[in-house]
């Protein structure tokens, strides 16, 4: 059992990282409305800012807010979190998710050197409103100190900085401001969305540098291939675990039906049929194959809680849960593979004579 149950926890958490990663988006009203343009090449290559302008002009759009991956170390290389340089007068238009007391939000709009955390940013490094931190640059070779201005609460994603773009510029050399590694988009209805996103391209798809528009769960799942196909990684994983949860579940029932020869011998002496002996043979293993599943589920779902409370935004894993769908499938899988791998070796039990079956030493 204990075995099994270690089988399905981690094909209980593959399922849930699979779903994380590539079925789950934010399906918050606005989240449907987001879109993110960026660089066609890559993530990392930047655009002009003048793209701004001439992207609030597509038909559909209803706000438009330059933002950047500040990147940067706080305190020390292990505390990762979302640092994000944006337009404070947009976000919370594009963002209207996030609860933030007014006088917070305007102390932020009015403060260059301002920047506003999720709550649960906040309380993980003990940060609070009118603290001062600061960020050592890596990406971008400068240190920037900021004032804590206000801290919002969200559903979800709430390890986040926001900080003002215009406060990375100025603190870079002339020649390399006035930049956007991406455009977040807000559409007047999720409708709307695609036919934005291709007019988007469109415009630029003759100019210097040309982008890619697309969904924002779409935008966060790529962030997965930079890791490789992960989808292909996943799926050998799972293949891999499900043929070794056969084999140990078959060897587990094989042994079990062996040393239990001459008591099937005795079964049948005492009148029980073949079909009752293969019926007793087969419950036992889907009895056992239930409860390691269960206890795997149990597992695999602390598990999941534990990586969704440390993703800090990574690509959805805030999201990370085994739903009930997924406890019914693992659990199901459970039954069906101890049950089938249980087959071969509960029919050779069952067909045994009850001659031989006295005479088996073991």
């Amino acid at each position: 059992m204990a075995s099994i149950a270690a089988s399905f926890c981690l094909l209980g958490v593959l399922l849930a990282i699979y779903v994380a990663l590539f079925l789950t988006g934010d399906d918050s009203p606005a989240g449907a409305r987001r879109l993110v343009t960026r660089n066609r090449i890559s993530l990392t290559q930047i655009m002009p800012i003048s793209y701004e302008a001439k992207i609030r002009q597509v038909p559909g759009v209803e706000t438009v807010m330059a933002y950047q991956w500040f990147g940067g170390v706080y305190k020390e290389p292990k505390n990762f979190f979302a640092r994000f340089a944006c337009e404070p007068e947009s976000l919370f238009k594009i963002y209207p998710e996030y609860r933030i007391p007014e006088e917070e939000k305007r102390a932020f709009q009015a403060d260059r050197a301002g920047t506003v955390l999720g709550r649960d940013l906040a309380n993980k490094f003990n940060i609070k409103t009118g603290d001062k931190i600061t960020l050592k640059g890596d990406i971008f070779p400068i240190d920037l100190e900021f004032n804590v201005r206000g801290l919002f609460d969200a559903d979800k994603n709430e390890e986040v900085m926001w900080f003002n773009i215009d406060y990375l510029w100025k603190s870079l050399p002339a020649d390399r401001r006035d930049f956007a590694g991406t455009y977040l988009i807000l559409a007047q209805s999720a409708e709307d969305g695609p036919a934005i996103a291709q007019q988007i391209d469109s415009l630029f798809r003759n100019a210097q540098v040309q982008t890619r528009t697309e969904s924002e769960s779409a935008f966060a799942a790529s962030f997965v291939n930079f890791l490789g196909n992960v989808k292909l990684y996943l799926f050998m994983i799972s293949a891999a675990i499900t043929f070794t949860i056969l084999l140990v579940c078959g060897n587990t029932v094989a042994m079990s039906v062996r040393e239990r020869v001459r008591e099937v011998g005795i079964m049948k002496t005492l009148g029980f049929t073949n079909g009752e002996v293969l019926g007793m043979i087969l419950g036992e293993a889907t009895v056992i194959s239930l409860l390691g599943g269960f206890f795997g589920c149990v597992v695999a779902w602390l598990l999941c809680r534990g990586v969704a409370a440390n993703a800090g935004g990574f690509a959805n894993l805030e999201g990370m849960t085994l739903s009930p769908w997924m406890w019914v499938a693992v659990i199901a899988a459970a039954v069906v593979m101890g049950t089938a791998a249980a087959i071969v070796p509960a029919l050779g039990a069952s067909r045994t004579e009850i001659v031989e079956a006295m005479r088996y030493s073991g």
